[in-house]
Formats: C-alpha cells, sequence, structure tokens
C-alpha cells in the first residue's frame, strides 16, 4: 500500500508493511531530491528540490564502476547465483554435487541481526561453493556455481 503527502521540503510515503500476519503502517520521510522508488506495480514518486551540497549536507562520492560484477565472475554467466544482499555467511546448506531445484536453500546470509535465505535460481548440479561461513559478501557476488 502507499500513500503521499507533500509539505515545502519533505514528502512523507506511507507504507503498509505485512510482518508476520501482523499489518503495520509506517510513516517515511523522503528528503527533497530523493527519488521513491516503488514495485513495478507501485507509482514512482520525485520529489524536486536542490542538489545537497546547496543545502549544507555533504555529497558522497559517486561509487567507481567496474566491467565485472563482484565475485569475478562474468556478467553473463546464469549459472551463477548472487547475493542479493550485503551480509555475513551464517550457514552454508548445499554441497558441492548436490542436486538442487529451483528455491532450495543454498546458504544463510546475517544482515542486520536478520536471516535471509538465498535459494538456487535454477533447477542443476552445484558445481562450487564460492563462499564460506563467517565471509562478509557484497551485492551481486557470486555465490555458488552451477554445472
Amino acid at each position: 500500500m502507499f500513500s503521499e503527502q507533500q509539505s515545502d521540503k519533505e514528502t512523507t510515503v506511507q507504507l503498509i508493511m505485512t510482518i508476520d500476519g501482523k499489518k503495520y503502517r509506517v510513516d517515511v520521510e523522503v528528503e527533497e531530491g530523493e527519488e521513491v522508488r516503488l514495485a513495478e506495480s507501485y507509482p514512482t514518486t520525485t520529489v524536486q528540490a536542490a542538489p545537497a551540497a546547496m543545502s549544507g549536507m555533504p555529497m558522497a562520492a559517486p561509487a567507481p564502476v567496474t566491467g565485472a560484477p563482484p565475485g569475478g565472475v562474468s556478467a553473463g554467466s546464469d549459472k551463477i547465483c548472487r547475493s542479493p544482499i550485503a551480509g555475513v555467511v551464517f550457514k552454508v546448506v548445499a554441497q558441492v554435487g548436490q542436486h538442487l531445484e529451483v528455491n532450495d536453500l543454498l546458504v544463510v546470509l546475517e544482515a542486520m541481526k536478520m536471516e535471509t535465505n538465498i535459494t538456487a535460481h535454477m533447477t542443476g548440479k552445484v558445481e562450487k561453493i564460492l563462499v564460506t561461513v563467517g565471509e562478509a559478501v557484497q551485492p551481486g557476488q557470486a555465490i555458488a556455481e552451477f554445472a
């Protein structure tokens, strides 16, 4: 659910989130100039504002762009399962040689005190597990490779 209230300097986006079957109404304040992007089925709202440097806020340097994705595996490989988030490997469930179906559990990551299941994106045999327990991973980093 999405609604919007706008004032001179900020926009408040109201979200209704369901967690464990219980609905929570959350008001999120969006600073001027920030873009709010929601799922494709929801509209995109942009708040017009001056750049951060003009408002007295320090501006972050842009992140460097590299030709290859993190993890050193080519971008075209659809046999690579990648981490969707940054986190620390909590548990490696899958084993090399194991046959997995789509959505079978590969790895559990911990991020912000929450465990996130990383599941197989394809059916196939696990050729390599590319992470170890305790390792920090970044979004897009290769987790496992399928044969």
